[in-house]
């Protein structure tokens, strides 16, 4: 029988209210976590079998809904036009780290992230991801709003399952349905095609798009004329988008039936830039037939790659985002604009920050689990080195699904780096790129390994990972 006595308060997280009390408690023979309910127990199951153990349950999807209900601060809900980030979490452990970092900035958080993509390669299911993020909230004592974004969401039947485990930012990625090919088309191409349209989803008809945007728009700081060739590139080039936008957003509000959301739309994973007309255009299209969107994230100059900074020209970037930035302030306060694939990207947010005024969502994915890989390096360096072999290995597979160039031949090998070269690797562009990409790979392989290292350092990994998000987060503060 085990001696109730043995679980603890492993967080300071208890919480007492309303004649009950609840902790994230711990176990240290054996690592374990549990939730002990002292009070009413109404709605939480399968309390562990142990007679000492009563009060104590499981970290059970289950019971993480039985807590939220009682804990209103652990639901997720919209965040609005504020400063905002998201962290994307592939391990399920890094929401510490990332509350650490967040704590006291004014940045408004998204804990809960990831896509379709993200969890078909961790393995991990929407109720996971959040209920991971959850449990950590719970334990670190963050009370202020926080949000939940269901990631690059493509297709209709992506997102019952989001909505229903409690998500409340959805991010619709219609990028399968933009013509990248319009770049090219010559206008007789372009007439054909813009009159191919499925114009009844529009609601519109291109006579009707001539006479709406055939004209120019003055954008206090910025003026942009339509003349044909730029409205039917546009039409071409986001026309489909907007429509299968259009019947997302349908789906969006069934599964939602009735509770509060936040969209966001996002272009930036296609073949070319989005210009500044085709920006006016989607806000426009958008705007007139009706669909709420919180942000909208371009694809802009350069090459916004996973992992590193920006590479480009950050004059010809800075023009862009402040020609971005005052499309958004031409609709008011109806949206933000959104940096995808932001990661890195530190020559970026100061002029993000200076052109919008705060109205910005940071995206960053998967580098809480390349700080992982670096304590991996520092701790267990052996586990590292077989972890980079198989890397290389599986990149140029693995590379297909993202826009990222680094190259094999610059990763060194194996046998030439020594031990204390390690951690240093996870600053090296190629190096960093093999290793982001190759997660969901290198997960099926080493993902039991990986995580007993974690455990046994959490505390370290946490402030790994701080360290990692303060430099991410110090160009977007709004408050000290």
């Amino acid at each position: 029988m085990t001696d109730f006595a043995e679980w603890q308060d492993i967080s300071g997280s208890g919480v007492a209210l309303e004649g009950a009390s609840y902790a994230l408690v711990g176990r240290e023979a054996d690592g374990g976590r549990a939730l002990s309910v002292k009070g009413s127990t109404t709605g939480f199951s399968a309390a562990l079998a142990e007679a000492s153990d009563a009060g104590v349950y499981p970290l059970t999807a289950e019971n993480a809904r039985a807590l939220r209900s009682r804990l209103p601060w652990l639901n997720p809900v919209p965040l609005g036009l504020r400063t905002s980030a998201g962290f994307g979490d592939r391990l399920g452990v890094a929401t510490p780290g990332h509350i650490a970092a967040v704590r006291g900035t004014g940045v408004a958080p998204i804990f809960a992230q990831q896509s379709v993509r993200e969890n078909t390669r961790t393995g991990r299911t929407p109720q996971l991801v959040l209920d991971d993020a959850m449990w950590s909230v719970f334990a670190c004592g963050w009370r202020d709003p926080w949000g939940a974004d269901a990631d690059h969401l493509k297709q209709p039947a992506d997102i019952p399952a989001f909505a229903d485990a409690g998500y409340t930012f959805f991010t619709i990625d219609p990028g399968d349905h933009v013509d990248d090919a319009a770049e090219q088309d010559d206008l007789a191409t372009l007439r054909a095609k813009a009159g191919a349209l499925d114009w009844a989803t529009l609601g519109s008809s291109l006579e009707d798009a001539r006479a709406s945007y055939l004209r120019t728009f003055a954008l206090d700081s910025l003026t942009l004329t339509f003349d044909e060739q730029a409205l039917l590139k546009a039409l071409v080039k986001y026309g489909s988008a907007v429509a299968h936008t259009v019947r997302m957003a349908g789906q969006l509000q069934v599964s939602m039936a009735g509770r509060p959301f936040e969209m966001e739309i996002s272009v930036d994973e296609t073949g070319t830039t989005t210009s500044l007309h085709e920006h006016l255009f989607i806000a426009s299209e958008l705007t007139r037939l009706r669909v709420p969107f919180v942000s909208l994230a371009p694809r802009f100059v350069g090459r916004f790659e996973k992992g590193v900074d920006y590479i480009g020209d950050l004059g010809e970037l800075d023009a862009n985002i402040g020609g971005h930035a005052a499309i958004v302030r031409h609709f008011g306060s109806s949206y933000k604009l959104s940096l995808h694939t932001g990661s890195d990207k530190f020559g970026v947010y100061p002029i993000a920050m200076r052109h919008t005024g705060g109205r910005v969502h940071l995206k960053t994915a998967g580098t809480s689990y390349l700080e992982a890989l670096r304590l991996m390096a520092n701790v267990d360096p052996a586990l590292f080195r077989r972890v980079l072999d198989f890397a290389r290995e599986r990149y140029e597979t693995d590379r297909r699904t993202y826009h990222v160039s680094a190259l094999l031949e610059r990763v060194p090998a194996i046998d030439v780096l020594g031990t204390s070269d390690l951690p240093a690797l996870l600053d090296e562009f190629d190096a960093r790129q093999v290793l982001h990409v190759t997660f969901g790979s290198v997960l099926d392989h080493f993902g039991a390994d990986l995580r007993q290292m974690l455990s046994a350092h959490a505390a370290e990994y946490t402030e790994t990972v701080r360290r990692h998000f303060d430099r991410h987060l110090e160009a977007f503060k709004t408050r000290s």
